[in-house]
């Protein structure tokens, strides 16, 4: 699954289109990595958003087939930090 979609779905980023910007800006990283939107992601994978003055990193659980539901998608991954 891409990276945008992943936290669209998984609701870490509320749109799609903002999930892009902030990524084409520079502040998602994938394994440490800067990542474009485009990346596709796999399970196991450490996602790091950088905002403002915070900084949310977590660890992919599950990729889903599809979109979920709001009560599932807290599912899809686990709080690192």
């Amino acid at each position: 699954m891409r990276l945008d979609k992943f936290l669209k779905v998984s609701r870490l980023i509320k749109r799609r289109t903002v999930a892009n910007k902030v990524s084409d800006q520079g502040r998602i990283y994938v394994n440490d990595v800067i990542a474009k939107p485009a990346k596709q992601l796999k399970e196991g994978d450490i996602i790091t958003i950088v905002q403002a003055d915070t900084q949310i990193k977590v660890k992919i659980v599950k990729i889903p087939a599809n979109n979920v539901s709001i009560q599932e998608s807290s599912t899809l991954y686990e709080i690192i930090k």
